[in-house]
């Protein structure tokens, strides 16, 4: 007899701005179907979009959306747009995960070991970065490419951020470290698989 029962579907995740799919994205999301989304056609992204525009997508077709260090690009007033489009494309048990730029701690790092904005933070493959790149963006790289989206257009700290995510998703956790926070954005409340794959505390019930 043959088993007629439906192959489960595949988790998708969207990488929004990744630049390219060689740069490799976190291991818990192995397996999936990794699509990229990009304003850049260079980079070869399965979708050319501006995220700010995210809601003109299908609805409800992502399981996850990964933006690493691209939310920053955008103008305080846009990143609602953004994150409403995040919310937009995920699936009712779908999660964004964001990283950005720790402000509160690029300051703190600058005061403890008395560096100047100009002066090196930490050296990355792309060579060294200093706190006006964390703050601003990378400067060499807007310089050779020309291209001022690069630069970096609203700062973020980990509350900041954890308020920002707030206004549009159900269920919000947050970290900083290492001079970056991040956040995790549940569009309702997570389930008890996805507490496990992040080692999450259950989410606090509402105030009485």
């Amino acid at each position: 007899m043959t088993d007629t029962a439906a192959t489960p579907a595949r988790r998708k995740v969207l990488n929004v701005g990744g630049n390219s799919k060689a740069i490799p994205i976190p291991a818990h999301y192995a397996g999936w179907d990794h699509l990229m989304l990009d304003i850049d056609p260079t980079g070869r992204p399965d979708i050319v979009c501006d995220a700010r525009k995210l809601d003109t997508l299908a609805a409800e077709q992502f399981d996850a959306v990964y933006c690493s260090h691209n939310l920053e690009h955008y103008y305080r007033h846009e990143v609602p747009q953004v994150l409403n489009g995040f919310r937009h494309v995920l699936k009712p048990e779908g999660f964004a995960e964001i990283l950005v730029p720790d402000l509160r701690g690029v300051m703190q790092a600058l005061v403890q070991n008395n560096l100047d904005l100009e002066d090196t933070l930490y050296t990355s493959p792309a060579g060294p970065i200093s706190a006006l790149d964390v703050i601003y963006g990378f400067g060499v790289q807007i310089e050779r490419t020309g291209q001022d989206f690069f630069a970096h257009k609203t700062g973020f700290t980990q509350k900041s951020l954890q308020l920002n995510l707030s206004r549009h998703f159900a269920c919000v956790y947050s970290q900083s470290g290492n001079l970056e926070v991040r956040g995790l954005a549940f569009k309702n409340l997570p389930t008890d698989a996805q507490l496990r794959t992040f080692n999450l505390p259950p989410p606090s019930p509402p105030p009485a």
